[in-house]
């Protein structure tokens, strides 16, 4: 696929958790879509606004430590973790599943991605049941939300 924000759109969270346990090497990106993104393909440091060199993503590939447990919370908690985000960086930011290589790490040890193959964007339900999910397990957790 090209930088085309004209995408496929996954609209729920076991649909996104098929995908996953299908393909690896997944990242979910939060921002204004490939169309933006892929004209540059990097990101931006925002505390020095340095240019890094690969797109800031989160990966969703199930580490093996999480031995059998449930793909479906493993990918719900990478949602939940970065939920705040369109609220954080303003109107027409969403998230959306791209393939790619991972190049560097981020200040936040985050991947930078290039390569990048866009592959669906995640609707608002998703996310929905994303928080459900995580709001469900024993223990209190909340997104990654810098205060």
């Amino acid at each position: 696929m090209g930088g085309s924000d004209d995408l496929p759109v996954v609209r729920a969270l076991d649909e996104l958790t098929e995908l996953v346990e299908r393909h690896q090497g997944l990242y979910v990106r939060w921002s204004r879509g490939p169309g933006t993104d892929l004209r540059d393909v990097s990101s931006t440091d925002d505390l020095t606004g340095v240019a890094m060199p690969g797109l800031s993503a989160n990966p969703l590939d199930v580490e093996e430590w999480w031995e059998d447990r449930p793909v479906r919370v493993w990918v719900a908690r990478r949602l939940h973790d970065y939920a705040h985000l369109p609220h954080d960086k303003g109107p027409g930011v969403r998230p959306w599943v791209l393939a790619g290589k991972e190049t560097a790490r981020g200040p936040d040890n985050e991947p930078l991605v290039t390569d990048a193959r866009p592959m669906c964007w995640i609707d608002q339900r998703v996310i929905d049941e994303a928080k459900a999910e995580v709001s469900r397990q024993e223990n209190p957790w909340g997104p990654l939300r810098r205060g």
